[in-house]
């Protein structure tokens, strides 16, 4: 009889492991979860953890040392180059394999397979715009090129020697938690990286809501809404600089009227962050305390933990730079070595068109130049977690893959076949750029590092030891006719194709101005004098400040840079009020109000942590921008761009009766006092409100979230920090966005740099060192970048050593 409870007991002990042992919707098997010996405990770590090691690898050729300081920055001493990238990729694997491998699983359309069904109509969009096929034709480039080949396969080769070496225990919780395991990486995967982030910085583009502007305004009203130049211009290249005559044009077809005129498009596209973009500057020794040129830097972009950056130092014979690098990809991106320094902010424009085909025979051929042609077939699998694989047929064109037509993003019959052009589709080989920048000696080199840079344009500043400042707003811009580009054009008529790219040696630069710095903040690259079409969204006042300051100081030291890249000022505001104070009558509105109104009146145009005067600012100019806007905007489904701020605000200065300040769905025509008025009182409404929560000031109103990568795992993330800044300021920090790495450097005798991002240098949230750098950066604190050489082993910022060496 004793068996009979020995065998209840050892099926249930066998159910219950069972149980544990398998997924249970998105739950994780929590017995592996919670396994003392391979689950989440196995990833804390310890504060008093000793980072020493000798390490035997495979792929080396050499004796490779690594050097971590206090902040856990690896400085790597390498004999040969190639050991060098190898030890990175083995580096960035061990401290963010999970967000690399996410990172190109969302470029490759591929976060299906991880994270399940919810995830496939963003894998097709991935798979539409065409990211691994773009990737696949600029591995080609690189794979033919010594100098790329040699870095990506060697830092794959450490990628995969890290993974492995991995046991289930040692894999980041993440894995654990969503249940799968590293894949082998290859080149692919970092190609794949590197065209996220051209898909991030140029992936925008404005032919589709431009399109059906045409349709909804007068040429003459489309002109003022999304102008090509704004009434205040403080462009990239100072106003009235002399350019010679384009050396190529592109000629318009003669009928270049849109052929499609007639038509509205509901397909809305998915675009990045509009304030994607950067600062950066750099400042001739003549206008230094030094008497050395300063280089400032500071990327804006989508902020998450684990942080997009990872600090890192590579030293060898010929190379010896620091800077920061992208998990996935090997060099330094932005950085320094021992003679120059570089930084780089987002160009702006706009390198994507839309051209509207004609199928026949479902969509398997369109017609071109009165012909039809067949259209390859790319059949794209989609992996889905949990449930059966999705099938795409992606059609390419000539002009590239087909975005939109009537089964994507949905399945209304009307709609159109819109196949897109994106220059980040064609074959590129950009990170052979930063490989050269990495051990760039002077202008020379830099200009010759730059030659390979097509896409996502950048503004690459720049100085040297010798003294030396420039900035070139470079890449590969489509050489356009005249409003080529701002909406779709006849995909059937080869004469509306690009006309070829401007001449690299073309682009808008800048090299020893007069004036003593250069700097870029994503506004116009020039004025209207010069003799090529860019089209984009620029940006304008954070530019017209860093000019302001960097014009009005000498005698300028690495600390007052330090105080301009955390510069809270509001140049938009200084501009708004005063227009705003013309349409308020403070004597007659409620009492209530009154100290609202005080609060702003007082404001001293800084949108710091504690200002309660930005916050009404905001409340109240969104809401004019939506009180002049939506009523011509907002039709049906139909997407339209909104005017930019700038636009709108300039525009009011100039024209305060405009027509579009009257309520088309009223009788009565309203005036620019009443929407001021009316804009007001919602923000002082909004603002009682507010005042009773204590959440009236900046900091507690926008403040600021920096999420885990998942978006969804809340512990992971840094929330509710009580920051200052904002949209046109220099300080750009927005709720979940804003200076991803801020960087100083003083080219001197000695070199002196400054540094922080809002992270730390692991992506495992169990460590230490995963966000200790977050207050910090709230705060406006930078670290000293401890720039190493051989002779320093014994420096006190020296912590631990890593010896790496050939099995």
């Amino acid at each position: 009889m004793r068996f009979v409870p020995f065998a209840v007991t050892a099926a249930i002990t066998i159910a219950f492991t069972a149980a544990l042992d398998r997924s249970w919707g998105s739950l994780p098997p929590l017995g592996r979860l919670l396994s003392p010996q391979e689950g989440f405990w196995q990833n804390a770590t310890s504060i008093s953890k000793d980072y020493d090691e000798e390490i035997s690898l495979p792929g080396l050729k050499g004796k490779t040392e690594v050097w971590l300081d206090d902040r856990m920055v690896p400085h790597i001493f390498a004999e040969n180059e190639e050991d060098a990238y190898y030890v990175q990729g083995y580096l960035h694997a061990r401290d963010r394999l999970w967000q690399m491998e996410l990172q190109t699983f969302a470029a490759a359309g591929r976060l299906s397979e991880i994270l399940g069904p919810k995830l496939v109509q963003y894998d097709r969009q991935q798979r539409r715009v065409g990211m691994l096929y773009g990737a696949e034709q600029a591995l080609k480039v690189m794979e033919s090129d010594p100098v790329s080949r040699l870095a990506l396969n060697a830092y794959s080769d450490g990628i995969n020697a890290y993974i492995n070496s991995l046991t289930r225990a040692d894999l980041p919780i993440e894995y654990k938690l969503l249940n799968y395991k590293p894949e082998p990486w290859g080149p692919l995967k970092s190609a794949l990286l590197l065209k996220y982030m051209a898909a991030d910085l140029a992936g925008a583009s404005n032919d589709l809501v431009y399109t059906n502007a045409r349709q909804l305004f007068s040429m003459e009203d489309f002109n003022k809404m999304y102008p090509d130049f704004g009434d205040s211009l403080d462009p990239i290249i100072p106003k009235g600089t002399k350019y010679p005559p384009a050396s190529v044009k592109a000629v318009p077809p003669a009928d270049s009227v849109l052929k499609a005129a007639g038509i509205m498009l509901q397909f809305k596209e998915e675009r990045p962050d509009p304030d994607n973009g950067s600062n950066n500057w750099a400042v001739a020794g003549s206008k230094t305390r030094s008497g050395a040129p300063i280089l400032c830097n500071d990327p804006h972009l989508g902020l998450s933990l684990p942080s997009l950056w990872y600090e890192i130092q590579i030293h060898t014979p010929g190379m010896n730079v620091y800077g920061a690098s992208l998990p996935g990809s090997p060099g330094v991106i932005i950085g320094f070595n021992d003679h120059i320094a570089w930084g780089v902010t987002n160009g702006e424009e706009d390198v994507k068109d839309f051209y509207l085909m004609q199928f026949r025979n479902g969509r398997k051929q369109y017609l071109f130049n009165g012909a039809y042609r067949d259209a390859e077939q790319r059949i794209e699998k989609i992996g889905v977690k949990g449930s059966a694989p999705v099938y795409d047929t992606v059609p390419y064109t000539v002009w590239g893959p087909v975005m939109y037509d009537n089964t994507f993003p949905d399945t209304v019959s009307d709609q159109h076949y819109l196949a897109m052009r994106w220059k980040a589709l064609d074959p590129s080989n950009e990170i052979k750029t930063f490989l050269l920048l990495n051990k760039a000696h002077n202008y020379a080199d830099y200009l010759a590092a730059l030659k390979y840079y097509t896409c996502p344009a950048q503004n690459f500043a720049f100085i040297d030891k010798a003294g030396d400042i420039a900035l070139w707003h470079n890449g590969q811009y489509p050489l356009r006719f005249k409003d080529q580009g701002k909406w779709i054009m006849p995909g059937s008529d080869s004469s509306f194709a690009w006309k070829g790219y401007i001449p690299q040696e073309e682009n808008p630069h800048i090299y020893n101005p007069e004036r003593g710095f250069v700097s870029s903040a994503n506004q116009h690259p020039t004025d209207s004098t010069y003799p090529y079409h860019m089209i984009g969204d620029y940006d304008l006042f954070r530019g017209k400040r860093i000019n302001e300051v960097l014009s009005s100081k000498n005698q300028i030291t690495i600390q007052d840079m330090m105080q301009l890249q955390n510069d809270n000022t509001n140049l938009f505001g200084r501009t708004a009020l005063p227009l705003i104070k013309a349409h308020i009558h403070p004597a007659s509105m409620p009492a209530a109000l009154q100290p609202y109104w005080q609060i702003l009146d007082k404001w001293d145009f800084q949108n710091n942590p504690e200002s309660k005067g930005a916050t009404i600012f905001y409340i109240m100019w969104d809401h004019l921008q939506e009180l002049v806007w939506d009523d011509d905007i907002q039709r049906d489904k139909t997407p339209v761009q909104m005017p930019w701020e700038k636009t709108t605000l300039l525009w009011l200065i100039r024209d305060s009766s405009m027509h579009f300040i009257d309520n088309i769905h009223t009788p009565e025509k309203e005036t620019l006092s009443q929407l001021v008025q009316e804009a007001f009182t919602f923000a002082a409404d909004s603002a009682v409100a507010l005042d009773r929560q204590k959440r009236l000031e900046w900091g507690r109103y926008r403040g600021t979230n920096i999420r885990h990568l998942t978006r969804s795992i809340v512990p992971f993330g840094a929330m509710n920090l009580r920051t200052g800044g904002g949209r046109h300021i220099v300080n750009a920090t927005k709720l979940t966005h804003g200076p991803s790495w801020k960087m100083i450097v003083e080219l001197g005798p000695k070199t002196e740099a400054y540094g922080i991002y809002p992270g730390g240098q692991s992506g495992n949230p169990g460590s230490p060192f995963y966000d200790n750098a977050v207050q910090d950066w709230v705060q406006g604190k930078y670290y000293l970048l401890h720039i190493f050489d051989l002779k320093e082993k014994d420096d006190p910022a020296v912590k631990f050593r890593m010896v790496f060496s050939k099995s």
